[in-house]
């Protein structure tokens, strides 16, 4: 609930900065519910991209003339951005990646390589999306570790008993999702992390779907790595961040090869570069990253705690409506919960909801949302998910549930 403390959020006003929602489709005016897909861009990110490419189009880093400088300041500068939205100890803690997929991958590889042994163990939760399941498949396959699962109750939260007793000193690390993208559960992260180091083991949260809904601080989360994506966050795509604290990253191997990862190069011995740049091969997504910078600027101005506190009402306004809708059930009802409603319906397949919801103009997410496992759990093949973000009403979830009664109609 909105508390005293915190103004009202001006939602009308806010949802003028996003073009997008004033389109029409199919002949009705959109309702955007697949912000745990990508989040829309407000004008503000948009002009900013435009704006390097238009003004200061340049490589960074390795270039003397003018274009240069002020593109590697402001690549410089979004990554300094990135450090205080995380309370990062140094902006030498920050990496940029292509995006969460690929921020996980470069610490399953360059960690997996350097840590993991036959005989460790590596834990993940039942929740987790592909994206943080699969690359450590491969680490453990490649390393000979083993894989654990702490399994979820029918709220859709982590069993933390069951977590605590399969710590132990071969677990050398815990990768957990931070808010998951198909039930919407938020994880005890800060718990976890106290468990998993009492027992030596580091921690990755898989922030993409927190960042744009709750504060993060890294610091007093104490996690060793911490990654999100900029789309998720009302930024580009193609642009992601692996925050690590520094002492491990500098502990890492490389995780690519190629130009700015080096110090010098010879046929004999490469010398590799200072963090982060060690994990930076290639000209970066320097656009991509201006954007990213825009878009927590954004945010920030905004205000994550009455962002919180308005999509909390919106989770319970919409939860109170599907819970009238005859034969639906949500999936994921866990206490501390956000911005995802997934449910499946008695009368249609996700798939037709999906479509149905479409002819009205109601955008949602059918599928198993890249976690299967999830699903398997739950006894279902897919859900329908509709998730909201701060520029959501509640005239839009008056919609999505006039649309869903329609599936009813259609099909019972």
């Amino acid at each position: 609930m909105l508390t005293a403390e915190l103004a009202p959020l001006p939602v009308e006003t806010l949802r003028q900065d996003f073009p997008i929602l004033n389109r029409i489709v199919r002949g009705k005016p959109l309702v955007y519910l697949d912000n745990a897909a990508t989040t829309q861009k407000p004008q503000q990110v948009i002009d900013a991209i435009s704006r390097y490419y238009a003004e200061t189009n340049s490589n960074v880093h390795r270039g003397v003339h003018y274009l240069s400088e002020q593109a590697t300041i402001q690549y410089e500068g979004a990554r300094r951005r990135v450090a205080n939205f995380l309370n990062a100890g140094s902006e030498r803690e920050v990496i940029f990646t292509r995006g969460t997929t690929e921020a996980i991958n470069l610490v399953a590889a360059s960690f997996g390589r350097k840590f993991l042994r036959e005989g460790d163990e590596v834990i993940l939760t039942e929740m987790e999306h592909h994206s943080n399941i699969v690359p450590w498949q491969i680490a453990c396959d490649a390393s000979g570790a083993k894989l654990r699962v702490a399994p979820i109750n029918d709220r859709g939260e982590v069993m933390m008993d069951q977590l605590r007793a399969l710590l132990n000193p071969r677990t050398k690390m815990v990768a957990a999702v931070h808010l998951s993208n198909a039930l919407g559960t938020i994880n005890p992260v800060k718990e976890i992390v106290e468990l998993a180091h009492s027992v030596g083991a580091r921690v990755l949260l898989d922030g993409a779907q927190a960042v744009s809904h709750l504060p993060v601080d890294v610091r007093d989360l104490d996690a060793d790595f911490y990654v999100f994506s900029g789309h998720k966050i009302f930024g580009p795509t193609g642009i992601g961040v692996l925050y690590g604290k520094a002492e491990l990253l500098e502990s890492m191997p490389p995780y690519q090869g190629g130009g700015d990862m080096i110090r010098s190069v010879s046929f004999q011995r490469t010398i590799y570069n200072d963090i982060p740049y060690k994990f930076e091969a290639g000209t970066p997504h320097i656009a991509g990253a201006i954007g990213l910078a825009a878009a927590l600027d954004y945010v920030e101005n905004v205000g994550l705690e009455r962002i919180a506190a308005w999509e909390h009402e919106l989770l319970e306004y919409g939860t109170g409506l599907l819970q009238e809708i005859p034969g639906l059930r949500l999936i994921g009802t866990a206490h501390q919960k956000a911005s995802v409603l997934s449910f499946v319906l008695e009368s249609a397949h996700p798939h037709d909801i999906g479509t149905i919801l479409d002819n009205d103009g109601v955008a949602i997410r059918t599928g198993h949302h890249c976690a299967e496992p999830v699903m398997h759990r739950f006894g279902i093949p897919a859900t329908a998910r509709a998730s909201v973000a701060f520029y959501n009403t509640r005239q839009e979830l008056d919609a999505l549930a006039q649309a869903i009664h329609n599936v009813n109609r259609l099909f019972r």
